[in-house]
């Protein structure tokens, strides 16, 4: 296993450099000019070719793709163009917000979906069965923003029981920290508990018709022994891959849900630094996504061999 996740952390350099080349590229030949954002509408061509200078933007762009490689060996993700703070401390400072909502979302998905998908696949056919369903397609097909603001609408300004926005660190006090992410991981968790629960109500279907359980249920076993135990542990393979597929979907919408509840986490960074046309933490935060995918991908790869011992790496 150490060998095994060994090679896996090794495996990720060639796929992060990919992200890196692809990511620089794009950024490079999307149109505009963050010199001319620096120095706003009346900035002289002198200026301009000036800022420009400065920055590295008149170097040819192999070079100055491999300058940045050789500050990302070093563990240096660069500089902001525009607040000249360090990449890897603006990350530090915003991650906080994005940590509680991203491990907010998880949880409750997980916590909601696998009970309900269990539920719907155990009354197959019938109208819980149906509702689920419905649930789920819902879910899914709703983008995230929107499920935003009708949560905003309904318990902000209607009800009142919530805050509209923002974010208030963990010192202001527990409650003060988590009422103002509620709303944020409902509307962030509702598509990912839509996804889950769809996929774990097909895997069970799968296995409850296999011989092993109708021998469980011959023996006289209670039927949550037999559900819990023995059908939704052998169907967990399936359930463990698509919780970790869809954290990219997970990223993506921590990104989204930030704008509409406007946390200060990397979803807003992301959505400023792209609006500035600030390359480095452009960058810097597809790399740190990209790596934290990665590595969920290999702690689900672990896990299977929990659920299932046949498995071996």
């Amino acid at each position: 296993m150490t060998t095994y996740i060994a090679k896996r952390l090794l495996a990720t350099l060639p796929v992060m450099g990919m992200v890196a080349l692809i990511v620089f590229a794009i950024l490079r030949f999307t149109p505009g000019d963050p010199a001319a954002i620096l120095a706003g509408d009346m900035a002289t061509p002198q200026q301009l070719a000036d800022i420009r200078q400065s920055m590295g933007l008149n170097e040819p762009l192999y070079v100055q793709f491999l300058v940045w490689v050789a500050h990302l060996v070093k563990g240096d993700l660069g500089t902001s163009l525009i607040s000249q703070m360090p990449v890897t401390s603006l990350i530090g400072d915003r991650i906080g917000p994005s940590l509680a909502l991203a491990i907010g979302a998880i949880v409750l998905s997980v916590v909601i979906a696998v009970p309900l998908g269990t539920l719907a696949a155990y009354m197959h056919g019938s109208n819980t069965d149906r509702g689920v369903m419905a649930f789920s397609v819902f879910g899914f097909s709703v983008p995230v923003f929107l499920k935003g603001y009708v949560l905003i609408l309904i318990f902000s300004i209607g009800l009142g029981w919530l805050p509209v926005q923002g974010y208030r660190p963990l010192d202001d006090g527990i409650w003060t920290w988590a009422q103002r992410l509620v709303l944020p991981v409902i509307a962030l968790s509702l598509s990912y508990i839509a996804l889950i629960a769809r996929i774990t109500r097909t895997s069970i279907l799968e296995v409850i018709g296999e011989d092993y359980i109708r021998t469980a249920r011959a023996k006289g076993l209670k039927e949550s022994a037999v559900l819990l135990r023995h059908s939704l542990r052998n169907a967990a393979v399936p359930i463990a891959t698509i919780i970790g597929v869809g954290v990219a979907a997970l990223i993506s919408g921590v990104v989204v849900t930030e704008s509409v509840f406007n946390l200060p986490g990397l979803g807003r960074l992301m959505v400023e630094s792209v609006l500035a046309r600030d390359y480095p933490v452009i960058q810097g935060l597809i790399l740190f996504f990209s790596f934290v995918y990665i590595i969920v991908n290999l702690l689900i790869d672990i896990l299977y061999t929990v659920f299932d011992p046949r498995i071996s790496y």
